[in-house]
């Protein structure tokens, strides 16, 4: 009778957390790997589409901080609702942790969704793939992790498609210029210490992911909230954006947690390559070999 109330239990808490749909399987069964991925890949996959949708709207290059705002405040509403029905109401890591993941938030996306405006998406997303290599090296300053050569080479090996990438679209480009590729540069080191910072705070303090998103993202809205104010009339595709980018982020924080942060950026690095691939078919770009 005690097991049998133990799997309804587990069969029910299932259900209010996307990132527990597999939480039958333990993190080494492949199963739950493949299906965490797959995830990834659904929510990003339209969360980029519709980025890029956004940006070729005509003016809506110049608010994209307004943009960031809103996502942060729609993923702390979500998280607030989520911690509502999962009952969560004890802090486990400390203000200081999740100040800090909040002003690495805002540099990540805010400067990622501003590049855009600068760098044509696909361009964007080739220097997002380069990733790789700065999440290696937080993962040896800040969590002391040692990687074998082939962790260093795989990483080495999917930002080479960035050098190609890059001299081509330079040359058919107008919208290429060396602005775009500091901010984005930026961004990816922000995006690199988040992903080993995320994991030492969850492993540390045994973080639910959605108490992690609740105050990192409500506390990076009041930051960028204070420095902006901005007009703005596309609210519906920016509700869906942020829903989509909640989705991922869920998953996102579950493959840190169970994989960790280098294993996560492969994954979601492959998933970039989906979304080059539908941004070429999706949105008409020149594109040389």
């Amino acid at each position: 009778m005690r097991s049998h109330e133990h799997e309804g239990i587990t069969h029910s808490t299932s259900k209010i957390s996307l990132s527990k749909r597999y939480s039958s399987l333990s993190p080494q069964h492949p199963i739950r790997f493949i299906g965490l991925s797959a995830q990834v890949f659904l929510y990003y996959v339209a969360y980029s589409y519709l980025i890029e949708l956004l940006f070729t709207l005509k003016g809506f290059s110049n608010t994209a901080w307004f943009l960031t705002c809103y996502q942060f405040f729609i993923y702390g509403i979500l998280s607030f609702m989520q911690l509502g029905f999962i009952g969560l109401s004890q802090r486990r890591a400390s203000y200081r942790s999740y100040i800090i993941l909040a002003s690495l938030s805002v540099s990540t996306m805010g400067l990622s969704n501003y590049a855009v405006g600068y760098l044509n998406y696909p361009t964007l997303l080739i220097f997002k793939c380069c990733k790789l290599i700065p999440v290696l090296i937080g993962g040896i300053i800040i969590q002391k992790k040692r990687f074998n050569r082939y962790d260093v080479a795989a990483a080495f090996c999917m930002s080479i498609g960035l050098i190609f990438f890059t001299l081509a679209d330079s040359k058919v480009q107008p919208n290429f210029n060396t602005y775009g590729v500091i901010l984005i540069c930026l961004a990816l080191v922000a995006d690199a210490i988040i992903g080993n910072y995320q994991e030492k705070v969850m492993k540390t303090h045994h973080v639910s992911n959605v108490e992690m998103v609740f105050y990192s993202f409500m506390f990076g809205f009041l930051i960028i909230l204070i420095g902006l104010l901005y007009p703005f009339h596309t609210y519906g595709y920016s509700l869906i954006i942020s829903i989509f980018g909640y989705l991922g982020m869920d998953i996102v924080l579950t493959l840190i947690k169970e994989y960790g942060a280098l294993i996560c950026v492969t994954v979601t690095t492959c998933r970039k390559a989906i979304t080059i691939i539908l941004s070429f078919i999706l949105f008409s770009k020149p594109f040389v070999f």
